[in-house]
């Protein structure tokens, strides 16, 4: 993945030489030099067929890139595949960069590159291994095509290709035990309970007289041409709503904290749904993309990828004040708790912790930063903690 020098551009090199060039067709002119004026057609002759060569090597070119991971974790390796083919008679000089939009990091460069030269109708593929080192949402491409005839000359320019989103998901980092209220509602697992717990299927049988219609499953009835039911699976369950206050992250600038609240909530999110655990997030940041800000309380295969996207695509900037999206886009199921993520304890996330007290819903508050409140009125009833309780890693520095 080493960066290739550049091309050296020869617009200063070529007009001096055939204005040179000129001054001498212009003496041998003057003084019939036979030999001077066909080298100085020659040479003329060859620019412009160079320059026509440049301008004509671009068109013949076709590239296809492909990358083969979409979603991968900070540390984690992929790899960009570049294939260019020259579809002409000409052959031609080649360069092509590819934009990583801040995936290698910060410091590190900013694209990747390649250079090779391409007979008539040859192939030639490029291989880039690179490994994410941020949260976020990246682009790859469109990628930049540099073509030239093989004399260095001349050269066209263009962005052809597809462009390819790569989502890094928040680090997975160690954290201690956080014991959290257990809610035997729905009774033990493989018991059988007169409740039936509604985010639990445990597969489908055929529908039985006097069953509920809800539990129809219209999908498998469909399939097996006979009405099926939803056989759930009692269980001793915890729900939890995980919470993230964007707004004192953004008014402080801080950066890092927000980073590493962001670990925290996607390692905890990873051991719940471990643990058997119902899981939901809701934060009230922008979002890169089409990403949403609520992932509902629930469990099955698709929900722990959906919650570490909306962390992986959510930005240090509030769209609107937390309490507000709770209270358009999220539904709390009987037995919730929530772990609330801020900054300070203070600010929007005091009406927070209100909403979830008049509901009855348990509260705890880890916070990045002990000062910004004097007693633990500031955070209504919430269990106050600090973050670095749970993180086993240290803070660097």
């Amino acid at each position: 993945m080493d960066e290739q020098p550049p091309f050296v551009s020869s617009f200063f090199v070529i007009p001096l030489s055939l204005f040179l060039v000129g001054v001498l067709f212009f003496i041998a002119l003057l003084h019939h030099q036979r030999d001077l004026i066909i080298l100085s057609l020659l040479v003329f002759g060859v620019a412009g067929s160079a320059k026509l060569w440049a301008r004509l090597s671009l068109s013949g070119i076709a590239c296809r890139c492909a990358i083969d991971r979409r979603r991968v974790f900070p540390g984690e390796a992929l790899t960009l595949t570049l294939e260019a083919e020259n579809r002409r008679f000409l052959p031609v000089s080649l360069r092509v960069t590819v934009p990583v939009d801040g995936l290698l990091g910060p410091t590190q460069q900013t694209a990747v590159s390649g250079e090779s030269g391409l007979l008539w109708y040859q192939k030639v593929g490029f291989r880039w291994e690179m490994t994410a080192s941020r949260r976020g949402v990246h682009l790859l491409g469109p990628h930049h095509v540099t073509t030239g005839d093989l004399l260095g000359f001349f050269s066209t320019e263009g962005a052809v290709g597809e462009t390819f989103q790569v989502v890094v998901y928040p680090r997975i980092v160690p954290l201690r035990r956080l014991p959290l209220p257990r809610r035997d509602f729905f009774g033990i697992p493989g018991a059988e309970s007169p409740v039936r717990d509604p985010i639990y299927i445990l597969g489908t049988r055929e529908y039985q007289p006097g069953r509920p219609a809800k539990h129809i499953h219209w999908k498998a009835s469909a399939r097996h041409h006979r009405l099926q039911e939803k056989v759930f699976e009692p269980t001793e369950q915890e729900k939890i709503l995980l919470a993230v206050d964007v707004d004192r992250f953004a008014r402080h600038g801080a950066e890092e904290e927000f980073e590493r609240t962001l670990e925290a909530v996607a390692s905890l999110a990873v051991r719940l749904d471990g643990e058997g655990c119902a899981v939901g997030l809701v934060a009230n940041g922008a979002g890169a993309g089409e990403s949403g800000s609520v992932v509902p309380i629930g469990r099955n295969a698709h929900h722990l990828p959906s919650l570490l996207e909306l962390l992986a695509r959510l930005k240090m900037e509030p769209a609107t004040a937390l309490v507000e999206v709770l209270r358009n886009g999220m539904q709390l199921p009987w037995g919730t708790t929530c772990i609330c993520f801020s900054l300070e304890r203070q600010g929007g996330v005091v009406p927070v912790v209100e909403y979830f007290r008049r509901r009855h819903v348990p509260v705890i508050l880890f916070v990045s930063r002990p000062g910004g409140a004097g007693d633990k009125g500031d955070s209504g009833q919430a269990d106050v903690r600090l973050l670095d309780e749970i993180l086993l890693e240290r803070r660097a520095g």
